[in-house]
């Protein structure tokens, strides 16, 4: 469409107190707009007024300077056909000014640098809307709205049913002859029910038998996935008998440091023979999207040679002793050990959790229930009973027969009949020697993502998760705020193949996952994003003509949403794209871009800010902010009424990822004195959304200062910071001491040039 433009200053919430309106009319003016100012544009008569003039004026895009578009968003939104850019003169200008010290009286008139920032992101909202186009989404010529279902334990079957009942045609995969998966082994489950005392009887059989009687949904036992590929609303799934090799087994799974060594060019890629993964598959049935409900695997505690597993009878694992005490009568004296020991040791068996410590608290009941006079004693270092399972853990505290303290085991032997348990640093001050008829160990939960292979994607990044070491092997993206989502869109897991669960976790866990597949497929037939960036209508867009196959889009991509074609020339799958904008941050050639986000775009937006070169107090200090925990977190500060330096200006971006390092180069040669990327944590306190952009625009900064000291400007003046969403009161003081580094160094040597 032809852009037609309307310029729209809101006066309220204080704006009009400390700003100079016919100077940020001004701005807007020199800028190419004429702006016109309300006193409450999100107010009915604001609305109005706007709608009005769009009516008049054939008005199209939206320039609205007010407050942050975080906020407000239905009263500023004026349909699909209409562009709406947002500058943000509230939180962060009107409300981050200076306030006056205690008994000090407002100054006259208007604050100089403060009229220059509200001036200046005038400048840049309405460079914005000069370079934002109508995003056109992206439509599938065909979809399948079929939901994959891998694994048929207690998630699987969730999922499945909760899929069927929303309406949607579901396959579940169980490798496996049977349904179940280890809930068939259980002889009770946990309490779920007020006063959380009282072992249930499982409900497993009655959820087969809901799931094989369904007409949704088509089951198919002893059956493993061979290959996925594809995309959202168009996998394609090759099956294969389980057990079987099929022809797409041949994938190496390549590590980290492996992978680093081919990105270098020093060890040959094992898949560099898998290019076009994109074409359909005659003997493939297609589907919108994969719940992943593979479970988890008891972990190794062989190891451990002091505690007698593997060499000793009647040491085994809580897995084992499930089922030993569903088969028959359990053992009168049992020895729960939670942790291997080790005097100056602390830690738990690897991927030991409140699930294991629920399960020794179970299994102790056993003892007791099937032997009157059965004594039952759980060695632990660390008891987690969390919610109401906390009720449970206290009437357990209460059976005479069950014995729990804190210790550590330093041995198990063979005494008698039965077996001698050591102890040491007990809550009672005093070493141990239990003698024991078994000794149960608690084996913790590991996901299958770890040993097995089990999603056998057709992607170039490989057949698996690239995401296993970060997150310990579990298939997450982002754990906290996308909790099912993988970095594989379209592919949700649940259960304890993503986090260790109780049936009655794992249910609604299942649940989640089976609508995240339902919202990824509706998303997909929109044209649409999924999470993060739900409903954005963009997608990147790649002119070919100059790519020159570097391979860093598809490299450094964190979804895997850019495949190779035949010639080694990127090939975008769209809908596996979470819009992040890494690939755009990544492209030397800068080819990449979106509608309403681009290299050109942001860069001109550097250029609108004005850049004094004749006052050093003037310095200018531009910030790249994610806008997923960073803007938030300047947003907040600015509703707390905390100071901003008045030196610095703001820039969105969807994701530090995206931070093209030309975007650099252009602020420092348009006199900028300074460049901050302000994002999420990333390494051990990960937070990022989008997985790997803060860490990449970490990586590539270190680069860029380099390059700047080649030129004779110092690296110092370019940085990355990592901030929490709720590090809010801390962002001054982050500001702050940037801006007194740029200043120590002095105005950037390219200013007035």
């Amino acid at each position: 469409m032809d852009n037609v433009y309307g310029a729209y200053l809101c006066t309220g919430c204080g704006i009009g107190d400390v700003l100079d309106i016919d100077g940020l009319k001004a701005a807007a003016s020199e800028s190419g707009m004429e702006m016109k100012d309300h006193s409450c544009l999100c107010g009915a008569d604001g609305r109005s007024f706007i709608e009005k003039d769009m009516a008049d004026n054939g008005i199209n895009t939206l320039v609205i300077c007010a407050c942050s578009p975080r906020v407000m968003q239905k009263e500023f939104n004026f349909g699909e056909q209409t562009i709406t850019i947002r500058g943000n003169l509230r939180e962060h200008v009107a409300w981050a000014a200076s306030k006056p010290a205690e008994g000090e009286e407002a100054a006259e008139g208007v604050d100089e640098f403060l009229q220059e920032m509200g001036c200046d992101y005038v400048r840049m909202a309405v460079t914005r809307a000069q370079k934002t186009k109508l995003p056109e989404p992206y439509l599938l010529e065909s979809i399948d709205k079929k939901i994959l279902v891998m694994g048929g334990g207690i998630g699987g079957l969730t999922a499945a049913k909760e899929a069927s009942k929303a309406g949607y045609q579901v396959t579940l995969v169980e490798k496996t002859g049977v349904l179940g998966g280890k809930a068939l082994n259980w002889r009770k489950m946990f309490p779920t029910r007020y006063p959380y005392a009282e072992l249930e009887t499982p409900s497993i059989e009655e959820m087969i038998a809901g799931v094989t009687s369904d007409s949704n949904i088509t089951v198919k036992t002893e059956t493993e996935v061979a290959r996925i590929s594809g995309a959202p609303g168009q996998f394609v799934v090759t099956f294969k008998t389980a057990g079987t090799k099929s022809e797409w087994d041949a994938p190496a799974k390549v590590g980290v440091d492996e992978q680093d060594l081919i990105d270098k060019g020093e060890m040959e890629d094992p898949n560099a023979g898998l290019r076009v993964y994109t074409e359909q598959n005659p003997d493939g049935e297609m589907y919108g999207a994969v719940v992943l409900a593979t479970g988890w695997t008891p972990a190794n505690v062989s190891e451990y040679e002091h505690l007698g597993y593997g060499t000793l009878k009647n040491v085994v694992t809580n897995a084992e002793f499930e089922k030993l005490a569903k088969d028959g009568k359990v053992p009168a004296n049992v020895a729960f050990i939670q942790s291997p020991g080790g005097k100056e040791d602390d830690r738990d068996f690897p991927y030991c959790n409140s699930v294991t410590s629920m399960v020794a608290l179970k299994q102790a009941q056993y003892v007791r229930d099937d032997n009157p006079d059965g004594k039952a004693y759980i060695l632990y270092q660390h008891m987690r009973t969390p919610g109401n399972t906390e009720l449970f853990y206290k009437a357990m505290q209460q059976n005479d027969g069950i014995f729990l303290t804190k210790a550590a085991v330093t041995k198990v032997e063979e005494a008698g009949n039965g077996l001698a348990v050591q102890a040491e640093d007990t809550l009672l001050g005093e070493d141990l020697t239990l003698n024991v008829d078994m000794v149960v160990l608690a084996a913790g939960m590991v996901p299958t993502t770890v040993d097995e292979p089990t999603i056998n994607l057709a992607y170039r990044q490989g057949p698996e998760f690239m995401d296993l070491d970060l997150f310990d092997g579990y298939a997450d993206s982002n754990f906290i705020c996308f909790p099912y989502e993988t970095r594989r869109t379209g592919v949700y897991t649940c259960g304890g193949v993503r986090k260790a669960e109780t049936m009655e976790e794992t249910i609604d866990d299942a649940t989640g996952a089976a609508l995240k597949a339902i919202q990824c497929i509706e998303s997909a037939n929109r044209g649409v994003a999924v999470h993060p960036r739900s409903g954005d209508q963009t997608y990147p867009d790649f002119f070919f003509t100059r790519c020159t196959q570097c391979k860093r889009c598809t490299e450094e991509c964190p979804f895997g949403a850019l495949d190779d074609d035949a010639k080694g020339t990127p090939l975008p799958n769209p809908t596996r794209c979470r819009r992040c904008g890494t690939c755009m941050g990544a492209c030397p050639e800068r080819i990449i871009g979106f509608a309403d986000y681009n290299v050109d775009m942001i860069g001109s937006m550097v250029k609108a800010i004005e850049v004094p070169d004749d006052d050093e107090d003037k310095l200018r200090v531009v910030v790249f902010v994610c806008e997923n925990d960073a803007y938030p977190a300047i947003d907040m500060s600015g509703m707390h009424r905390n100071k901003i330096n008045q030196l610095v200006r703001f820039i969105p971006v969807r994701c530090l990822g995206s931070v093209n390092m030309v975007w650099i180069k252009d602020a420092m040669s348009a006199g900028i004195d300074g460049a901050l990327l302000l994002g999420c944590k990333w390494g051990d306190d990960y937070q990022c959304h989008f997985v790997k952009g803060s860490e990449l625009a970490d990586r590539r900064m270190q680069n860029i200062g380099e390059t700047l000291g080649t030129l004779g400007l110092e690296p110092e003046r370019c940085a990355v910071r990592q901030i929490a969403i709720s590090d809010y009161d801390a962002i001054p003081a982050i500001i702050d001491e940037f801006v007194e580094e740029i200043i120590e160094l002095g105005p950037n040597p390219f200013k007035g040039f």
